[in-house]
């Protein structure tokens, strides 16, 4: 792991900034928006309903695209409807302007996870990969308290005559322009370069890293000896049938239980948590503080992540995350007092964060490159259809059946998304050729996996 890895590491944390600045945008500004607009229960319903959706059509056709034409080529798509769509946001004169754009952006922001996601498994080496991976989506959470500040200071306001609302959507756009301009320096994968033939270009992003590595002290792995198994120069390129096939296909049902049943669980605690504070006596300005404090757990949990996701099997930290959220969830739908209501929800947002974080570096790890952006783009959006299918069946039950209903719910579907993981395969610490090309990757001949470079005693100048 070098200072050229850390700076790429830094550009995509740069780009999951503004998503996270967006995802939380429209919390802050939808009371604001709702009186501007004068939104009702159709065009109020359309507004939150048109990113979800845009961001279900990013993740399927953005997933594929990367596939297609490579992660920095897809990058820039994702970058350029976010910034147009934002600017665009910012200058709206009327709210189906704004929804239109708003569906713009969502495509932008569907594709973009799945492409950072597998840009990251693409460059990072096997020991590491898990941290650095966690450290680009902790920074990103640095994007949750700095939408809360640049709300409390411009969304009641008009800065030289423009509404405060207009200025939090043009700042989003310009930080993305400046997000599009830095990583108009990031070399292709060099991976996939080698799934489609353009294997010269592939060694020469090699060769930088591998120059990078050398200036650091870093001594390369001695050739291997004759008769010695070493990795295929060139990965198969498979067709898309291959994820529903043998070995791919169980990774492929699992990951879509994780994806499809995480949001069930989630939904009844950050969605609906002021209902159900409500329903048990507190006013909402108890409950915006009892939420408020409970959302201190994100980068917290986020940051912890960092420092777990290398040290065991990724598979068991979910499947103990998965758990632990059940049950701390479970337990805070029937609490009662603040103290405990408060110190449930902290723990159940730092354990959602660990959670988080690991699934998406479990799941960057489990596909062969030519498909591993359409996976993860198809996978990313089951997520989005299971957020927006939730509020359909849990408020309903809510009222029907009570807070702790929801809650019962809601730890079921996330303990069998626990027992799925649990039937995964291993990736901590493993080389892809190994976990992308053997049905159980932990049985593949050590062979398989170069021999690690030395650092050198002395640095070189």
């Amino acid at each position: 792991m070098t200072a050229h890895h850390k700076r790429f590491v830094n550009v995509m944390a740069l780009g999951n900034f503004f998503e996270i600045y967006e995802l939380f945008l429209t919390s802050v500004l939808l009371s604001t928006l709702k009186n501007t607009f004068s939104l009702n229960g159709l065009t109020l319903s359309l507004f939150l309903a048109s990113t979800v959706v845009g961001s279900f059509v990013g993740a399927v056709v953005v997933g594929r695209v990367a596939d297609r034409i490579g992660r920095r080529g897809a990058y820039m798509i994702t970058l350029s409807l976010y910034s147009a769509g934002t600017i665009a946001c910012a200058c709206a004169p009327n709210i189906w302007t704004l929804i239109a754009c708003r569906f713009v952006i969502g495509i932008g922001l569907g594709g973009e996870l799945p492409v950072t996601d597998s840009y990251l498994a693409d460059i990072l080496p096997p020991a590491r990969r898990g941290y650095y991976a966690a450290r680009a989506y902790t920074c990103a959470h640095v994007a949750v308290p700095v939408v809360g500040v640049l709300g409390l200071l411009l969304v009641d306001k008009a800065p030289l005559g423009v509404a405060g609302w207009r200025w939090m959507f043009a700042i989003g756009s310009l930080g993305a322009l400046l997000t599009f301009f830095v990583r108009r320096g990031l070399p292709e994968s060099p991976r996939w370069l080698e799934t489609v033939g353009r294997s010269a270009e592939a060694d020469r992003v090699t060769a930088v890293f591998e120059k990078a590595a050398e200036a650091e002290g870093w001594r390369p792995p001695p050739a291997p000896t004759k008769g010695e198994a070493i990795p295929p120069a060139v990965e198969k390129s498979l067709p898309v049938r291959a994820l529903f096939r043998a070995p791919l296909a169980r990774r492929t049902a699992l990951m879509a239980l994780l994806w499809a049943l995480g949001p069930i669980g989630y939904y009844g605690f950050h969605n609906l948590a002021t209902l159900a504070l409500e329903a048990k006596g507190f006013d909402l300005g108890s409950s915006l503080t009892f939420m408020t404090l409970s959302l201190l757990g994100s980068p917290i949990g986020s940051y912890l992540s960092m420092h777990i996701v290398d040290r065991a099997e990724r598979k068991w930290i979910l499947c103990v995350a998965l758990t632990a959220m059940a049950v701390i969830g479970l337990a805070y739908g029937y609490a009662q007092s603040p103290v405990m209501i408060t110190a449930l929800g902290f723990c159940f947002t730092v354990v959602t964060n660990i959670k988080t974080n690991a699934t998406h570096i479990y799941q960057l790890e489990q596909f062969p490159t030519s498909l591993r952006t359409t996976a993860n783009g198809w996978l990313f959006s089951l997520n989005r259809l299971s957020s927006a299918a939730a509020p359909f069946y849990l408020i309903p039950l809510f009222y029907g059946a009570g807070v702790g209903a929801v809650f019962i719910v809601g730890a079921a579907a996330i303990l069998l998304a626990a027992i799925a993981v649990g039937f995964g395969v291993r990736t901590s610490g493993l080389s892809l050729e190994n976990i992308t090309t053997a049905s159980r990757p932990e049985d593949a001949p050590t062979g398989l996996i170069p021999s690690p470079p030395t650092r050198a005693t002395t640095r070189k100048p």
